[in-house]
């Protein structure tokens, strides 16, 4: 993921991206009815916001009904090289999302898996065998109470 420097959004450009948190693919027709502006202007402003990676229209998946029901967070403390590290965490089979961040681990990483096999196998014979992994500290997740994609326009 890169840092891009703001691009600065109108009431119509919020609008736009609350709409299309809302439901991804809806119509530049709907979506122009919603700003009032015609569907070939809408489809420009929606391309403007993807293009300058203000917006990504994806499809979400669910992990239980794939069949992942088993979710954790890993806290990871790295002796040194954190980004060799998440790079090379970033490969396992399961990891979804790997940040830097600061306190007590260097590195957060969430992991699905289709069982508790699959959990333990990821922490101790992948992750802990990396060079430069101090420690892994593993918080599974018991469920998911909420999981937004509507913000950052207001």
């Amino acid at each position: 993921m890169t840092t891009q420097p703001a691009m600065p959004l109108d009431d119509i450009d919020r609008r736009l991206i609350e709409a299309l948190q809302r439901d991804g693919r809806a119509s530049y027709a709907d979506l122009a009815e919603l700003v009032s502006l015609s569907p070939a202007a809408t489809r420009l402003r929606v391309q403007r916001l993807l293009d300058a990676g203000v917006v990504q229209v994806v499809g979400v998946t669910d992990p239980l009904a794939l069949g992942y029901p088993v979710m954790a967070a890993l806290g990871v403390r790295v002796e040194r090289n954190v980004r060799a590290v998440a790079d090379r965490i970033a490969d396992i089979d399961g990891v979804i999302y790997v940040v830097f961040t600061s306190g007590s681990f260097d590195l957060l990483v969430e992991v699905l898996c289709e069982d508790s096999a699959r959990l333990l196998a990821v922490i101790d014979d992948e992750i802990r065998s990396i060079t430069d992994v101090r420690s892994v500290e593993s918080f599974t997740y018991f469920g998911i109470h909420t999981h937004r994609f509507v913000w950052g326009t207001r």
